[in-house]
């Protein structure tokens, strides 16, 4: 996937968010993503990182994503 690909798809998910996607390595498969969402709100940090893990599962499970740094916060 490419990084303007992953930005649409977590745009899409947390339409109310700020999203940043880092192509972490140039070879499309290890991202850094930081979501700033209201959607967050009652979550753990571990339900938020696995709600943003969940807009990916085809492509982590091909390796497709290979690598999927997560950081998470929520919108005020």
């Amino acid at each position: 996937m490419t990084p303007q690909e992953i930005q649409n798809r977590l745009a899409k998910a947390y339409p109310d968010g700020t999203v940043l996607v880092t192509d972490l390595t140039g070879t499309h498969d290890h991202y850094e993503v930081t979501i700033e969402s209201k959607l967050f709100v009652g979550m753990s940090r571990i339900q938020q990182h696995q709600h943003v893990m969940s807009v990916f599962g085809p492509e982590l499970k091909t390796g497709e994503v290979h690598a999927l740094s997560i950081k998470t916060k929520i919108k005020s």
